[in-house]
C-alpha cells in the first residue's frame, strides 16, 4: 500500500530508466537494503527445492535484464528472492541502443523495451559475482544462513551486436568461458527482440551449432574430482535455452529437440513479446513508442501456455524456467500449475512494488 499510494508516483515522475537507476543506487544504501531484507524477505524450509542438481532457497528468481552486470545480487536477496540471472551479458561492453529505450504502459501494466544488450561486457559482470561470492561469510552461523539463504547466480549469455550472425557462436563460446567460475547454471539467449536478425539464431542449423559448442565447451571445462557426481563422473553447469513466446508450437517442438538432442537442461520461457495485440494503452502511444519487446501483465497467458506444452512434449526431460507475465500469488502458482519448476519476476516489482516476492513465497508456502 505504501509502495503503490507514495512511492510509485513519484518514481513514474522520471523516466523509466532514470528510476531504475535512482531505485538501485538507494537500495545499494546500507540502511535501506537493511530494511528491505527485515521487511521483505521471507524464508520457511518448504520453499526449498532442488532443480537442475542445484539447491534453490526458494523457487522465485529475478529475471535476466534487471541486474545486466552483476551490481544488485545482495540487494535481489534482501528482496527475498532465491536467485537471480545476471545479463544478458556479451563478451566486449556495449552501450545498448539509443535512448529513450524503455517505456511503462502503465493501463496494461506492462513495459516496452528495446536495450539492446546494455552492458559492461562479461568481465566485469564475472568480477562483480566474485567478488559477491568473496564477501560472503565463509561459515555462516544457523542464525545468518536462515536470514540469508545461498543465492543461486544464473549467467545470461548473448552476442555483441557488432557481430555477425555466422560467427556469433564464438560469443557464446567467450560469454560461457569468463563466466564458468562465478555462476551456477548458464542461460543462452537467442530470444531477444532489440539486437537486430538475433532471433534468427532460433532457427535450427545456428541453433544447433551454438548449443552443440558450448555443450562441448561445458563438457571440457567440467573438473573431474571438484565438479563430479556420486558415480564420479563429470558434472556439466547446467545450461538452458531462452526462448521467445512468438514461436510457433511447431517451432517450439523442433526447439525442445535439439535442446534434448544437446542435452541441455532446460528452458527458460518466455523471453519478451513482439506482439502488441490486445493491449489498452492506445496505439497512437504505442506508434509513439516504437519497436521493442513487451514484458509485463498481457504475457502470463502465452507463456503459461507454452510452458504446459513444453511440459507435455519434453516428457520431464527439461527443467523449465517460467517467466512472464507474473504479477500476484495467483499468477505464479497459476505458473508452477503449469509445469514450471522455477519462476522469475522483473516488471512486476516496477508496477506491485518490493513486497512481491514476500507475497508469492507465502502463497507457494501455504499451498504446495
Amino acid at each position: 500500500m505504501i509502495y503503490k499510494t507514495f512511492i510509485k508516483p513519484l518514481l513514474f515522475n522520471l523516466s523509466a530508466e532514470n528510476a531504475h537507476h535512482f531505485t538501485t543506487v538507494m537500495m545499494r544504501q546500507a540502511p535501506v537494503r537493511w530494511a528491505l531484507e527485515k521487511l521483505c524477505s521471507y524464508h520457511h524450509p518448504s520453499l526449498e527445492k532442488e532443480v537442475m542438481g542445484l539447491k534453490f532457497p526458494n523457487p522465485v528468481g529475478l529475471a535476466a535484464g534487471f541486474d545486466k552486470n552483476g551490481f544488485y545480487i545482495r540487494e535481489m536477496q534482501a528482496l527475498g528472492f532465491g536467485f537471480v540471472e545476471i545479463g544478458t551479458v556479451t563478451p566486449l561492453p556495449q552501450p545498448g541502443n539509443d535512448k529513450p529505450r524503455l517505456f511503462r504502459l502503465p493501463k496494461d501494466e506492462a513495459l516496452i523495451n528495446r536495450m539492446g544488450f546494455n552492458n559492461y561486457g562479461v568481465e566485469v559482470a564475472a568480477a562483480r559475482i566474485k567478488a559477491f561470492r568473496k564477501s560472503l561469510t565463509p561459515n555462516p552461523s544457523p542464525k545468518e544462513r536462515g536470514i540469508a539463504p545461498r543465492m543461486i547466480i544464473g549467467g545470461n549469455i548473448g552476442k555483441n551486436k557488432i557481430t555477425p550472425n555466422e560467427k556469433a557462436v564464438s560469443d557464446y563460446l567467450i560469454g560461457f568461458e569468463k563466466l564458468y567460475d562465478a555462476v551456477d547454471y548458464f542461460v543462452v539467449n537467442v530470444s531477444s527482440p532489440n539486437t537486430p536478425n538475433l532471433r534468427e539464431l532460433q532457427e535450427e542449423k545456428p541453433l544447433r551449432e551454438i548449443l552443440s559448442e558450448v555443450q562441448k565447451k561445458n563438457l571440457s571445462m567440467s573438473v573431474v574430482g571438484e565438479n563430479t557426481n556420486n558415480s564420479g563422473e563429470k558434472r556439466t553447469k547446467p545450461l538452458l535455452l531462452k526462448i521467445a513466446p512468438d514461436l510457433s508450437f511447431e517451432q517450439i517442438d523442433l526447439i525442445l529437440q535439439i535442446c534434448i538432442d544437446n542435452k541441455l537442461d532446460g528452458i527458460v520461457a518466455t523471453n519478451t513479446t513482439i506482439s502488441l495485440d490486445g493491449l489498452k494503452t492506445p496505439v497512437e502511444k504505442l506508434n509513439a513508442i516504437g519497436a521493442g519487446g513487451l514484458s509485463g501483465k498481457p504475457l502470463i497467458n502465452r507463456s503459461t501456455e507454452i510452458i504446459n506444452y513444453i511440459k507435455k512434449r519434453s516428457n520431464g526431460q527439461l527443467a523449465i524456467i517460467g517467466v512472464g507475465g507474473i504479477h500476484t500469488p495467483d499468477d505464479a502458482s497459476r505458473m508452477l500449475d503449469a509445469g514450471a519448476d522455477l519462476i522469475q519476476l522483473y516488471t512486476s516489482l516496477i508496477y506491485e512494488g518490493p513486497f512481491v516476492v514476500k507475497n508469492v513465497l507465502k502463497k507457494i508456502s501455504s499451498t504446495r
